[in-house]
């Protein structure tokens, strides 16, 4: 069941990949090594992503919000193995599976396509479309 808008999910996007850049800072598990750099380089990709979308929040807007949803699914389940698939499970990877779970199922319970009051202005501002 698919009940998140897309304008939400983006904003929670930008708020996620700005955590995921933050998080071993916030959370104290900075140590330079994998468990820093991964939610690093993903909050990133997350933040990239989400300013390429074609939806209600996005910049450039050139990947369909389908595409954007495998992304997520794919980012999630990586940050979420993250931990066992790079050794550091160790040191943390509660962060790091969380913020995975949340991703896949961001995934699975937003909407496919942007609300249709964005498809029609959306094509109103660019005819070219």
């Amino acid at each position: 069941m698919r009940f998140i808008p897309t304008r939400f999910h983006g904003i929670l996007d930008y708020i996620v990949g700005l955590l995921l850049i933050a998080s071993p800072w916030l959370f104290n598990f900075a140590a330079g090594g994998a468990e820093t750099w991964v939610p690093v380089i993903i909050g990133i990709v997350v933040l990239l992503q989400t300013i390429m979308t074609d939806f209600e929040v996005g910049v450039i807007r050139k990947i369909p919000m389908q595409t954007h949803l495998m992304m997520d699914f794919g980012i999630g389940v990586i940050l979420a193995i993250s931990p066992w698939l790079f050794g550091f499970a160790d040191v943390v990877y509660t962060p790091h599976l969380i913020f995975g779970i949340f991703s896949i199922l961001a995934s699975l319970t937003t909407h496919r396509v942007p609300s249709a009051a964005y498809r029609t202005n959306h094509v109103q501002d660019n005819p070219l479309r």
